[in-house]
Order: C-alpha cells, then sequence, then structure tokens
C-alpha cells in the first residue's frame, strides 16, 4: 500500500550557509542547500524520495503527511 506523499516542503534563505535550504516537515532531519530555492527544492524532494524507497524496502512506516 502506497502512503500519499504530499509531503510540506519548503525553501527559505539560510544567512548562516549564504544559500537557499530546502526542507521537508515531516523529515526534520533532512535539508538540501542550493544556490536557489528552485535547486534546493529539487533537492529535498529527491532526497526525501530516496529515503521513502529506502523505508519501504525496508517495511518501515512512511510518516503520514500533514
Amino acid at each position: 500500500m502506497k502512503t500519499d506523499r504530499h509531503y510540506a516542503y519548503r525553501a527559505e534563505w539560510s544567512p548562516d550557509d549564504n544559500e537557499f535550504v530546502g526542507l521537508v516537515a515531516e523529515f526534520p532531519s533532512l535539508s538540501w542547500l542550493a544556490p536557489t530555492a528552485v535547486e534546493a527544492m529539487a533537492g529535498i524532494v529527491a532526497v526525501v524520495e530516496e529515503v521513502v524507497a529506502d523505508m519501504e524496502a525496508a517495511g518501515e512506516p512512511l510518516p503520514e503527511p500533514l
């Protein structure tokens, strides 16, 4: 059974890193730095897809979207 994956993504400026950071509320330990907001969003989406695939392969429950 596939879980709905409409997770709560956002990109915001990180003054400490001098780049945009892509974040996802349901996976607070994940982030992706990039020079543009679009790249930060694409990066975090790709990371989440990989993590979700690994979790599914291991039979771990996925977080529910907010």
